[in-house]
């Protein structure tokens, strides 16, 4: 299956009207034999769509990069995808259950770039040296495939099932913190929901980043100055619960938190 091939545009105005209406569909594997490749072409229809509407290009991202994530999605490597304007929400404000579909929250180290990076080729030293900062970050994924029924080809062309991310006020120049061995806390209402560290993704949140800027460079998609890119989750998934505050705290950091309402999972 190639790039002109109308069923890839078909796979993703559909994925884009399940965003629209909050409908979710069957994965796109059940439609055809997908390559990875194909399943980009996807996701760039999809996206399409939603840029077409007024949305602009904000950064990358990164996911399912953990094996206990990996294995509770039934995946084998990472996803990819791209942030859009409309999936930003502000440090300390509230996500609306209502607007999304099946989410469940994340949390990870955004890097935010002041240099662009061109891969393939690149390197973690290279990430490191074109970061503006790092920022705490939570990210709601959610699938517009129905019962988050995935294989990586479904998610890469549901866009890494991005839904929204909340980029923390916190900053800090990449050097003066501990990526791989700081340790982040993730609570729930202020009890302890899950704990990790930067090494348990990609052995780096730095190395995790040189990933996708190879991966996505290899497709022609090169990282830009002043994106954000989201290196990937350092806790498992967690419910998103109408009236529950969620936080993540990076030690050395600092931290950020949204809390949710109206209806949802």
């Amino acid at each position: 299956m190639n790039a002109e091939n109308p069923l890839l545009d078909q796979l993703g105005a559909r994925l884009y009207q399940a965003w629209r209406t909050g409908e979710p569909i069957a994965p796109p594997r059940a439609s055809a034999e997908l390559s990875l490749a194909d399943a980009y072409r996807i996701q760039e229809a999809f996206l399409r769509r939603r840029i077409a509407a007024g949305e602009t290009v904000v950064g990358k991202k990164i996911g399912v990069t953990s094996k206990a994530v990996q294995d509770l999605l039934a995946v084998t490597q990472p996803d990819f995808g791209q942030l859009l304007s409309g999936m930003e929400v502000e440090d300390g404000t509230e996500i609306d259950l209502s607007t999304l579909i099946q989410p469940k929250a994340e949390a990870e180290l955004a890097f935010v770039l002041k240099d662009d990076l061109v891969g393939p080729g690149i390197t973690a030293v290279d990430v490191l040296m074109a970061t503006a900062y790092v920022s705490p970050c939570i990210e709601i994924v959610d699938s517009r495939i129905r019962g988050w029924d995935i294989h990586i080809q479904d998610t890469v062309a549901d866009n890494a099932s991005c839904g929204v991310f909340v980029l923390g006020r916190p900053r800090a120049h990449p050097l003066d913190v501990d990526l791989d061995l700081a340790g982040m806390v993730v609570e729930v209402d202020g009890e302890i929901a899950t704990t990790g560290a930067g090494a348990a993704v990609q052995h780096g949140p730095a190395n995790a980043v040189a990933w996708l800027a190879n991966t996505l460079g290899a497709l022609g998609m090169p990282f830009r100055a002043g994106e954000v890119i989201l290196s990937g989750s350092q806790s498992i998934l967690l419910p998103c619960q109408t009236g529950t505050t969620l936080t993540c705290t990076v030690g050395g950091l600092g931290s950020c938190s949204v809390r949710f309402v109206g209806g949802g999972a």
